[in-house]
């Protein structure tokens, strides 16, 4: 946390930012006034801010595929005019197409016709246009309109999108600081009389046990032991297990080292190649898209798995609903031999909100993320009051129904997260204490790992980061079917050194020596 931005404004803006974001650190005040929404019950909103210029600004955001209800769209749809409102702008809303987005992003910034704002995920995204200098930075505009988002975002979360001593991004945080968690058939357990296992080796055994003994006990041959995604997705405990995440930095000897050439690494991958060797993990696991997966889990062919941590809302809940005795808990983390154990950590920024250098309208972007992040938060959230939730005897319930049904509220808040926001918990209670995900969250908080890495990308990360992630997908998968041996590890840690990450590696511990 060493960027030192400050700013001042004058004593008129300082009164005009108090009225429009007098509740940022809690979210939208249940006093505001309402309106009726299109559903008929009252939805919050809160006054606009006359004292600011109203203007126009178009954005570009990943909706990751969520749906909207009949007759509501992208713009036109009443968490849209809520934020309008709140924050005195007339709003333009893209979503591209989820799969292929930041294709999609490269397509819009080779355009003539670019947006006022883009957010994405991806950090070498962000650093390749500031490269090509393609992004302004934002600086001057946030010491005036969003003197809200400089104190509470954290000065660490600053660094992270300062380039050459300039910010040239907002960022959004994250709310859950880790995923991935093993999830086990109880009942499956019970039915082979196996105890919850601890240690990786019994981890094993049971997968073995669920492949080959009938745990459903429906005398058929239609279980696997283990399943997971593509890519070798769903599987940071196994690698946890041998002390390592794939793709982080760790400190080794003061220096930081990428975990994609340790020994520990070339071992998880071991073991999951014996796994598959062995017949465990189900076979079709490198064409398992999350979709497939899950159907797999609710057909009751899968009682062993690595899910997320809102998975018992999921996959989870809907085997419940097609086998009652489907009896799912969430399992501690696999301890490996040497006792290590772990889960995939999250960075604290998430997302990143850039502003095009064409844009002539940075200070209303300011002033849209300064609304969301702040009062308007909570609502986009959580959903109108009364509408999506109630609050019964001082505790947020929230109507699942109507929850999912404007789910897409929450495209216009994800890439915005304050730090640390109250209403996040809040939220996971409301839907239900029945499905833990509070206690499931601090688990694997708890457990989480995150790269000792925090720096904005390096300029050799930015030019080779994707040639090495495909290079890296090449070699771990076709390792874990047995297309190649075990030992080829040691050509694609020697390929990866040369195809850019020695010189990423020294980029990184030039970062890390000032940033100790």
């Amino acid at each position: 946390m060493n960027n030192k931005v400050k700013g001042f404004v004058s004593a008129s803006l300082l009164l005009a930012l108090a009225t429009s974001t007098a509740c940022s650190s809690g979210g939208g005040s249940s006093n505001s006034s309402a309106s009726p929404s299109p559903g008929g019950s009252a939805a919050p909103q809160t006054s606009a801010a006359p004292a600011l210029e109203k203007k126009s600004i178009s954005i570009v955001l990943n909706n990751v595929g969520r749906k909207f209800p009949d007759g509501l769209n992208e713009n036109n749809n009443p968490y849209l005019d809520y934020i309008r409102k709140g924050a005195n702008l007339d709003i333009k809303v893209t979503y591209p197409p989820a799969d292929g987005y930041v294709d999609a992003l490269n397509v819009i910034m080779s355009s003539g016709n670019l947006p006022d704002m883009i957010s994405t995920w991806s950090a070498d995204w962000v650093e390749n246009y500031v490269r090509q200098k393609a992004l302004q930075p934002l600086d001057d505009v946030l010491k005036k309109y969003g003197q809200d988002l400089l104190k509470n975002i954290p000065e660490e979360a600053w660094k992270s999108v300062t380039f050459n001593g300039k910010i040239y991004a907002i960022p959004g945080m994250n709310s859950v600081f880790g995923d991935e968690i093993f999830y086990i058939r109880k009942d499956w357990l019970d039915n082979l009389g196996l105890q919850p296992p601890q240690t990786l080796d019994e981890y094993k055994a049971v997968m073995k046990a669920f492949a080959t003994q009938d745990p459903d006990k429906n005398g058929k041959n239609d279980t696997f032991g283990f399943s997971m995604l593509e890519k070798l997705g769903r599987t940071a405990p196994i690698f946890g297990a041998f002390g390592v995440q794939k793709g982080i930095w760790m400190e080794q000897n003061g220096k930081l080292v990428s975990t994609v050439t340790l020994p520990e690494t070339k071992a998880a991958l071991a073991f999951m190649a014996d796994l598959h060797k062995e017949g465990l993990i189900d076979p079709e696991w490198p064409l398992n898209k999350a979709a497939t997966l899950n159907e797999k889990i609710a057909s009751g062919k899968v009682g062993f798995f690595v899910g997320q941590w809102h998975e018992t809302r999921s996959s989870i809940a809907s085997s419940k609903k097609n086998d009652p005795k489907a009896n799912w808990i969430a399992l501690g983390f696999p301890t490996g031999k040497d006792g290590k154990k772990g889960t995939v950590g999250y960075q604290l920024v998430s997302s990143y909100n850039v502003v095009p250098v064409t844009s002539k309208n940075p200070d209303a972007v300011v002033r849209m993320i300064d609304y969301i992040m702040g009062d308007g938060y909570k609502t986009l959230l959580l959903g109108f009051e009364n509408e999506v939730w109630k609050n019964e005897n001082g505790k947020i319930v929230t109507n699942n129904e109507e929850h999912t049904k404007h789910i897409y509220r929450q495209t216009l808040s994800e890439y915005f997260r304050p730090y640390k926001n109250t209403a996040d918990r809040e939220r996971l209670d409301s839907l239900g204490l029945e499905y833990n995900l509070n206690a499931t969250v601090d688990m694997i908080n708890a457990n989480a790992m995150p790269s000792k890495f925090t720096g904005t990308p390096t300029p050799s990360m930015g030019k080779n980061n994707s040639a090495l992630a495909k290079l890296e997908e090449e070699y771990f998968v076709k390792i874990v079917v047995g297309q190649l041996p075990i030992d080829a590890y040691d050509t694609y840690v020697s390929e990866w050194k040369k195809k850019g990450g020695d010189e990423i590696t020294k980029e990184v511990n030039e970062w890390y020596a000032n940033n100790k």
